[in-house]
């Protein structure tokens, strides 16, 4: 299943979804859909990957356990930054309202589907 696919099934089934990217280590976009000026997506995918590799980094400082997920909460917008493997991570992001728990399960799935793909 192609990343395009995978990435607009997350968006349909987040309500409020403004827009999903996979990008590599070096946070350009591999893939993405959007609900939104594309090029704005693309800058939040490349900032978000810095926010997760100095996480990476600083856990890997503390021999602490892989990092996960990560959730930005603004006054207006949500952001979830999920690793997909080392290499690759994906950003979704979305307006801020009650839909974060249905989001993290959907962007929990996609990750699934996305390393299946990648490997």
């Amino acid at each position: 299943m192609p990343f395009q696919k995978l990435l607009g099934e997350l968006i349909e089934r987040v309500p409020g979804a403004r827009g999903a990217i996979l990008a590599d280590w070096e946070g350009e976009a591999v893939d993405q859909v959007a609900r939104m000026d594309t090029y704005e997506l693309k800058v939040m995918g490349a900032h978000k990957g810095v926010i997760l590799n100095n996480l990476r980094e600083i856990l890997e400082r503390l021999e602490s356990d892989q990092l996960q997920e990560i959730v930005v909460t603004t006054a207006l917008a949500q952001t979830l930054i999920m690793p997909v493997t080392h290499e690759y991570f994906l950003v979704l992001t979305l307006d801020k309202g009650d839909t974060l728990g249905r989001a993290l399960f959907e962007a929990r799935r996609c990750v699934a589907l996305l390393k299946q793909e990648i490997a």
